[in-house]
């Protein structure tokens, strides 16, 4: 185990031109990275490429083995790891953030290496034998988000390794030190150039994208981005997997209990200050409950303390970087001007350091308002009306995204046929944005393709082979 400065002293270029992170809470520096170049890209390709083949001819177990091994290393650096998560990024030590989120690490490792796939048998009826395999893709190019910068490099590199690739790692540009140390830790139980980051700009993930070699990509943020990936995936035919933007709807039914779901529905919108893809970002809630849901989560979402992360009394942080920031400010502002109605929140204190945006509930909003429309990805949820639940899901289902969404409800019978018309790739029941290493998860509509998680999740980062005889 590494201390804090040594973990930061490992990451830190000894040459090379390199850019100064800056924390967003307090705006003080938290530490120098590399800004690597296209050449630098290509070096760290070649070397994927060289280890790959000896890397799948180990086996599912050696390579299990050493993923178990990873899990253990980021373990004995998780400390280190969550503090330098929070000053990075922002969000706070404790509450489900930057320790939760190391823990989730070590158990998405754990996942990806005791997730079983054996061959199938498709048929075998005597005069025909066909057997479905999966093979090793080759070179898998992981493009990460800012939002969870460790945990969801993880569900990208954790699978593919399973499956016998190697990856090569392009994080956000707002969150480079957390994936560069996470990788770190990683690498100190794999065999050298299976697992390789590339710290670089906008240059770097373009050319990742078109890359010869490169026979994935996994790419976790906006839609925008996925659809620029597909385009220049496409003169090599990269097989892709996109989590890509959610504004997730949640619907309460009229036999919803508020003061029950609050707390709940609160997490399932707030969960790293409401910067998370499948968060839950509009509220549809009937009018025999409206002003009863609006209190109870007001009450909630007041009683949750916001500030620098480090603090162990915060559980609520700053915004990652100020054109998120911009983004939340300009919708909620915009809201107020429509005569929405604000429950609490919306007014930032400027005097101070940082990015913060206080939590901020939205009442009396039409379904058309853009804090509605247009993903916030940010502390502000919008609360709408319905008269009935066809109504409800008509609206849930209105715009041209699907990730996740949910429904509220104590009668599940009731929850589930309102679950099945809801057009996204996962909806919960009583619960919002609850994933789960065992179980697969991936977009409708525009929120992208693949499945991410569990077998099916191990499929998607292999080539399937059909032996027939």
């Amino acid at each position: 185990m590494e201390t804090y400065d040594a973990l930061l002293s490992s990451i830190t270029p000894a040459t090379g031109e390199t850019r100064t992170i800056f924390d967003p809470a307090t705006g003080e520096a938290v530490g120098e990275a590399p800004v690597h170049t296209v050449a630098d890209l290509d070096a760290a390709v070649a070397a994927a490429a060289a280890a790959q083949p000896a890397w799948a001819a180990a086996g599912h177990e050696a390579r299990s083995t050493a993923l178990l091994k990873a899990a253990d290393a980021v373990e004995r650096s998780a400390e280190e790891l969550a503090r330098l998560l929070s000053r990075e990024q922002g969000k706070p030590l404790n509450g489900p953030n930057a320790r939760f989120e190391v823990g989730a690490c070590a158990a998405w490792l754990r996942a990806a290496a005791t997730t079983p796939l054996e061959p199938e048998t498709v048929v075998d009826d005597g005069t025909t034998r066909a057997v479905l395999h999966y093979r090793p893709i080759g070179v898998v190019g992981a493009i990460g988000p800012w939002n969870w910068p460790m945990m969801i490099t993880v569900w990208q590199i954790g699978p593919a390794l399973r499956m016998g690739n190697t990856v090569v790692v392009k994080p956000s540009e707002y969150t480079p030190l957390s994936a560069l140390a996470l990788i770190h830790v990683i690498n100190q139980e794999l065999p050298e150039g299976l697992l390789t980051v590339v710290s670089g700009g906008r240059d770097v993930g373009e050319a990742l994208a078109t890359h010869p070699n490169v026979g994935k990509i996994m790419f976790t943020g906006s839609t925008a981005t996925g659809k620029a990936i597909i385009r220049s995936s496409a003169d090599t035919v990269k097989r892709l997997t996109l989590e890509l933007g959610g504004n997730d709807a949640g619907i309460i039914l009229p036999d919803a209990d508020p003061a029950a779901i609050a707390q709940d529905l609160f997490w399932g919108a707030f969960i790293n200050t409401g910067q998370t893809c499948a968060a839950l970002k509009r509220l549809y809630v009937p009018d025999s409950l409206y002003e009863a849901v609006c209190d109870e989560l007001t009450a909630v979402a007041q009683s949750m303390p916001m500030g620098v992360g480090l603090d162990e009394a915060n559980v609520l942080g700053p915004l990652q970087n100020r054109a998120q920031y911009e983004i939340v400010a300009r919708l909620v502002d915009a809201a107020r001007d429509a005569g929405a109605r604000i429950l609490t929140g919306g007014n930032p204190d400027t005097s101070k350091p940082g990015n913060f945006y206080p939590a901020t509930l939205v009442a009396d909003i039409e379904n058309t308002n853009p804090l509605v429309t247009e993903e916030q990805f940010g502390p502000a949820l919008p609360i709408i009306r319905y008269s009935t639940v066809d109504e409800a899901v008509e609206m849930a289902n209105a715009l041209d995204v699907g990730l996740g969404a949910s429904v509220w409800s104590p009668d599940l019978e009731a929850a589930r046929n309102v679950a099945a018309r809801l057009q996204a790739g996962t909806v919960w029941i009583n619960k919002h944005g609850a994933v789960d290493p065992r179980i697969p998860f991936g977009g409708a509509k525009q929120s992208g393709y693949g499945l991410e998680f569990g077998t099916e999740g191990l499929k998607h980062l292999g080539v399937p082979q059909v032996i027939n005889g």
